[in-house]
């Protein structure tokens, strides 16, 4: 299997766990405050992390990080794993409706936009072509009603910042595994965090949650494990553009988890929705790649005649 082939199956797992974990976290964050929670599961995620990178024998490679790379990799933790989150959650708790949600979904195209600006990615007309249907399916799966505040516009910089993230996260990935970025984003981002909630009085919070929370941080933190891991190391060897589509995805899985397990109705525009939203991906990846290696194959005949 070729990187690019096995990139997009560790892009497409990200997707799935990201399908099931929204779900769970449905339930989970009930009851915390939305800060401690996202910084308990943050904090896990980075020391199980450097357990990881210690047990492959990848903790060289830690050593080996240039100050330059360090500083990357605290950067990717402000800008990525701990901001967006404060700005997300807030802005969720300002708003109402679906619109926030459709909002965040839209983190491919700006993500697309800056890879194009920054890491001069090339966007195909199947990759244009996948991205209008991801936009119209999302719309319809959501409906979303277009209504904004101050917290829709927290929502916005929430999915910016994230799509910013996605860029530089691209670029330090040439010279730093997988792991290692991962590691960087949630360790670092768990402590920008902690000084946020030191700042706001909330840090004995961390202590005093009930045993059904702990339970629930332990959890859900399993699947934030396994999205970042399976996104950096795919994002390693996709384009941004690709792995942010591909991440689209998860939206008809939850909403067909809620069909099967809380019994939510779903309309035909959803189902639609979902069927255009699978569409995109595939245009995004498959019809992508194929319309690449054909345009390889043509240079091969060109130079062998040449």
């Amino acid at each position: 299997m070729n990187k690019s082939k096995k990139g997009l199956l560790l892009v497409l797992t990200t997707a799935l766990i990201s399908g099931v974990s929204i779900f769970l976290n449905g339930f989970g964050v009930k009851g915390f405050d939305s800060s401690v929670f996202t910084f308990s599961k943050n904090l896990l995620v980075g020391v199980f992390l450097l357990a990881v990178i210690m047990g492959v024998g990848q903790f060289s490679s830690l050593k080996e990080l240039s100050k330059k790379q360090w500083l990357q990799l605290v950067g990717i933790g402000f800008i990525g794993g701990s901001i967006p989150f404060l700005m997300f959650f807030k802005g969720l708790q300002l708003t109402t409706g679906t619109t926030s949600a459709f909002i965040h979904k839209t983190l491919f195209i700006y993500a697309s936009i800056f890879a194009l600006i920054f890491l001069k990615e090339k966007l195909t007309k199947w990759v244009l072509i996948g991205a209008g249907m991801l936009l119209v399916g999302t719309y319809l799966m959501l409906k979303p009603d277009f209504s904004f505040s101050i917290g829709h516009l927290l929502i916005i910089g929430a999915t910016i910042f994230w799509a910013v993230e996605n860029v530089l996260s691209k670029h330090v990935l040439k010279e730093v595994k997988g792991n290692v970025v991962a590691f960087g984003r949630m360790f670092f981002g768990a402590g920008f965090i902690f000084a946020f909630l030191l700042f706001t009085g909330k840090a004995p919070t961390i202590i005093s949650m009930s045993l059904e929370q702990y339970l629930w941080i332990l959890v859900t933190t399993v699947f934030l494990m396994g999205y970042v891991m399976t996104y950096y190391n795919g994002l390693k060897h996709v384009k941004v553009s690709t792995a942010t589509s591909v991440l689209a995805l998860g939206a008809p899985i939850t909403t067909l988890l809620g069909v099967l397990f809380k019994g939510s109705a779903v309309s035909v525009y959803q189902v639609l929705g979902m069927v255009l939203v699978v569409a995109g991906v595939m245009s995004i990846t498959i019809l992508s790649y194929l319309s690449s290696s054909v345009v390889k194959s043509r240079d091969v005949v060109k130079d062998e005649w040449n």
